[in-house]
């Protein structure tokens, strides 16, 4: 019979809260008049305000009329409250003890149960709201603060003090699009990560993460992200042990290590700001990701979406390559970079992408990609070259560009060449594919593999020029 009565409560609180929805802000459902008016009231709420939540000293007692029926009808929490109080004995008086921070959201409730409507606009005040009417189980209330606060022009200051609620509020359904706003907003204003770097270094802790999870920070790199969140660990907590705790713990499932250069990952290995084992792992698990085939690249971001990020490539102004070095018998590097079907549809007419930078022989080269007219034959076409960024010595290096190709899917080289470079020099081929742009992009175009074009470039260094 116990089960029976339970699920009625459930049934009949859900029935009246979602009617009560449907129905807030009608003008036909304003019951104000009844609220703390004897005549329309069958309870009577003995209110002990406490001095302190954690203390048992009562500040003040207050006497509130109530109806049982209007309460129970939005607040789980009042429907048991009554419910209890009905079967246990005839008195009408049910005390009821809150914390003195609690008396002015409290009391906005009791006014709302009555009229679906609060008399305040001040997110601090809402929010202390919100709080409140979660602790009494009022859904409606809480719904209604999270479409006012929403309706309020965001600021940073704001953002922060929606991100840093009590987790049992973070994680109500009604509350959650007023926490996904926040967290838009931060990564949108601070999407220039090196921009408001200065800014970005008084941050706390829940704005770091937000700022992170975004998959739309404009940065050069992978790596770039790493020296930030460094820097601001090292700022934010001084203390060794407690920043590899935020790092290890909060931070490093926000940092796309598989998408950062292997020579970043050597150092994040032998890096002090992590605990060893922590780093150990989070660099295999990285290596791992970047010798996968890519539908298991696909599976992996897919099945830690909801939990973690670290899979997910960012919009970075720069693109991740893999390289592989060698020193005998030659200085030598093999680069790997991949292009999406959607990321090349984006260069045309004449947009142009760049690699992350790659080191060879201490100096730092790039590639380049882009969409180009084709002087002699008069159409647009896809163009790959080669470049050195360092002012230093003239090197000549052997470089040779290929792509894999359909059907057989293996490397084809495409363009070879011998060059001496010096710094902001640029070598290539304007049009890496003999096609013209609407054949390299069509649909059974056979240099995209699964939506991905596949490059390779292959440098070796034959002599040092002064």
């Amino acid at each position: 019979m116990s089960s029976i009565n339970n699920t009625n409560e459930v049934e009949f609180v859900n029935m009246m809260d979602s009617y009560s929805s449907k129905n807030e802000g009608s003008e036909n459902k304003d019951l104000g008049f009844a609220f703390n008016n004897s005549d329309f009231s069958d309870r009577i709420f003995l209110l002990d305000v406490m001095k302190d939540s954690q203390q048992c000293s009562v500040f003040e007692i207050k006497t509130l009329f109530v109806s049982s029926l209007i309460l129970s009808a939005k607040s789980p929490f009042f429907y048991t409250l009554f419910s209890k109080g009905m079967r246990e004995s005839e008195n009408r008086h049910v005390t009821l003890k809150i914390a003195a921070s609690e008396e002015a959201p409290f009391m906005e409730i009791l006014n709302f149960l009555y009229t679906n409507s609060l008399n305040v606009t001040s997110p601090p005040i809402l929010l202390d709201i919100l709080m409140v009417a979660d602790k009494f189980e009022v859904a409606s209330c809480m719904r209604y603060c999270t479409r006012v606060l929403l309706n309020i022009p965001m600021t940073p200051e704001s953002a922060l003090l929606y991100l840093e609620l009590p987790s049992s509020v973070l994680m109500v359904d009604s509350v959650l699009p007023l926490i996904d706003a926040a967290k838009q907003y931060l990564a949108c204003r601070y999407k220039d990560v090196t921009r408001h770097q200065e800014e970005l270094m008084g941050l706390p802790l829940v704005g770091m993460e937000a700022l992170l999870s975004s998959d739309d920070l404009r940065v050069a790199s992978e790596d770039v992200v790493f020296d930030f969140v460094l820097k601001w660990a090292k700022a934010q907590y001084p203390i060794l042990e407690e920043r590899r705790e935020v790092l290890g713990m909060k931070l490093a499932r926000f940092i796309r290590f598989p998408y950062m250069s292997c020579r970043k990952l050597r150092t994040v290995e032998t890096c002090d700001d992590f605990d060893h084992e922590v780093a150990s792992q989070l660099v295999s698990d990285a290596l791992d990701f970047k010798a996968a085939a890519p539908h298991r690249k696909q599976i992996l971001a897919a099945e830690s979406a909801s939990t973690s990020r670290v899979f997910i490539e960012r919009s970075y102004k720069f693109r991740p390559v893999k390289v592989v070095e060698f020193e005998v018998p030659c200085q030598q590097c093999v680069v790997y970079l991949d292009l999406t079907r959607e990321e090349c549809a984006n260069l045309f007419p004449s947009g142009r992408i760049y690699s992350v930078p790659f080191r060879l022989c201490g100096q730092r080269f790039f590639l380049k990609a882009h969409c180009r007219m084709d002087q002699e034959s008069s159409y647009h076409c896809f163009g790959l070259f080669l470049g050195m960024q360092e002012r230093s010595s003239s090197y000549e290096v052997d470089y040779e560009f290929a792509a894999r190709t359909r059907p057989k899917e293996e490397y084809i080289s495409r363009f070879k060449g011998n060059y001496i470079f010096k710094c902001g020099m640029v070598v290539g081929h304007r049009n890496l594919f003999s096609t013209p742009w609407t054949s390299f992009m069509a649909e059974d175009s056979s240099f995209f593999i699964n939506g991905v074009l596949h490059l390779r470039a292959e440098l070796t260094i034959r002599n040092r020029l002064n």
